[in-house]
């Protein structure tokens, strides 16, 4: 008998944990994306956001014309050879970037590719989709935010 209630509140305890024991359970997506980013030894923000010189979120006031006309210009000299914005080239094309990807992954992918294609597992996709790297064309991070506004321009 003493063997018997052993048993059942050993099933009700392994029951109960199952269940979450009463617990609050993490939510699923936060505890994939822990384990993502432990997998691939970033953190959590670097998953979501890149890595690179962008380490908090950044506020976007609205649409600067004017400096989307810079960052078109930045685009077509040091972007344009290896991106078209609705075609595939050697690179991704790059229109509606902004509604698949945060500023600040598009701000690091510019400002730290080599470190984004060796680390970061959406970048290490691309390299493998289109077998090459993005190189790092001397873009400072205001150049880096004048594409970006470009790219915000392109994707209303």
């Amino acid at each position: 008998m003493k063997k018997l209630f052993q048993y059942i509140l050993l099933t009700a305890l392994v029951f109960a944990y199952a269940c979450g024991g009463g617990e609050e359970k993490k939510d699923d997506a936060s505890t994939k994306q822990e384990k993502i980013a432990k997998l691939f030894g970033i953190t959590v923000f670097e998953l979501e956001n890149g890595i690179g010189p962008i380490k908090e979120k950044i506020t976007l006031g609205p649409l600067d014309n004017a400096k989307a006309a810079e960052g078109k210009m930045i685009f077509e000299v040091k972007c344009s050879q290896c991106h078209k914005l609705d075609e595939r080239y050697t690179g991704p094309a790059v229109r509606n970037i902004t509604k698949k990807r945060t500023p600040e992954y598009i701000l690091n992918n510019i400002l730290n590719p080599e470190e984004m294609a060796n680390k970061h597992p959406e970048a290490k996709k691309l390299v493998a989709i289109h077998a090459t790297k993005m190189t790092f064309q001397n873009v400072t991070k205001e150049d880096a935010l004048k594409i970006l506004e470009y790219f915000r321009s392109e994707d209303q």
